[in-house]
């Protein structure tokens, strides 16, 4: 039955969070690791953090010094009772509260340096892993759709789609390499608009797949669903509560039917067994019964990440 404050379990949540107490200090510390793509250059012994090319509306770029590191960050105000680090697209965020003098701002973020570093050059590696370059995002590029290559071409494109902006060349409930997703945008256009395009028609995409797949896994196993959302998150790729509500997250749209098929089973096991243990295993198996492979699979890839087929 459902529960008044019901539980959830994720699929795969890394983030990572340190908060300490004490007096409004330096030491009133919260760290929050999220990856991106952020602005960082690679020196010998050090990194250099520049300036995004946009700050956020009221925010500053502050830098300062810990040893030999010279530490740059974006720097936001907010009624917050901790100082925040976040690794985000744009490199470091530090969120401070009203009464956090920036001596107080820059020395929290000193004693984080170790952190900081290790997050930053751990993106720094996967985004190299990954080829996560901006030029995919231009005429000719390609992106992965259910687990195969789809270009990307810009210009004039027959029979535009009901939105108005997209058409794709092949058919989208059985994608093969080589089929082109036409944008209605000029060749010059930026980078990030041509991905914004492209990943609002990808979200359609897996509304309408990751709900025609869960109503049959659900309806076959006699499992109740209440809802399905989609999730942006950067730290899951599902997670599922005792009372049958499921978040998916849209990223699986870059993956084969047979990994998205995956973890909407584990999703569904945690309708019977809110854990990870033995039971657990055994509902996702009788769901799925070689999800061994999809599992090793997805575990190379993060979520805030475009996998490379």
């Amino acid at each position: 039955m459902p529960r008044s404050s019901p539980l959830q379990v994720d699929l795969f949540a890394p983030t990572q969070s340190i908060t300490t107490h004490g007096s409004p200090s330096a030491d009133a510390l919260r760290s929050t690791a999220e990856t991106g793509n952020g602005f960082l250059q690679q020196q010998p012994g050090r990194l250099i953090m520049d300036r995004p090319l946009q700050l956020p509306p009221g925010a500053q770029w502050r830098e300062t010094l810990s040893g030999a590191q010279r530490l740059g960050y974006t720097l936001m105000r907010s009624r917050r009772r901790t100082i925040g680090f976040l690794i985000s697209d744009d490199g470091l965020r530090v969120t401070a509260p009203s009464w956090a003098s920036q001596a107080q701002i820059d020395d929290a973020v000193r004693q984080k340096t170790r952190w900081i570093v290790t997050k930053l050059e751990a993106w720094q590696q996967r985004r190299t892993q990954l080829s996560m370059a901006h030029t995919r995002w231009q005429h000719g590029g390609e992106f992965p759709f259910l687990g195969v290559s789809v270009r990307i071409a810009l210009g004039a494109a027959p029979a535009m789609g009901a939105q108005g902006q997209q058409s794709y060349q092949g058919n989208p409930g059985s994608p093969a390499a080589g089929d082109v997703l036409h944008l209605s945008l000029p060749r010059d256009a930026e980078s990030s608009r041509i991905r914004e395009i492209t990943e609002a028609w990808l979200q359609r995409q897996a509304a309408a797949l990751f709900q025609q797949r869960l109503q049959h896994m659900a309806s076959l196993h006699g499992l109740n669903v209440r809802s399905l959302r989609l999730s942006a998150a950067r730290t899951r790729w599902g997670s599922c509560t005792s009372d049958g509500r499921i978040m998916l997250n849209w990223r699986l749209v870059h993956f084969s039917p047979a990994i998205i098929d995956y973890v909407i089973a584990h999703e569904l096991a945690h309708l019977r067994e809110m854990n990870h243990g033995p039971d657990f295993w055994h509902e996702v198996s009788r769901i799925i019964p070689d999800y061994e492979q999809a599992r090793a699979a997805l575990r190379a890839h993060h979520p805030g990440d475009i996998p490379v087929l």
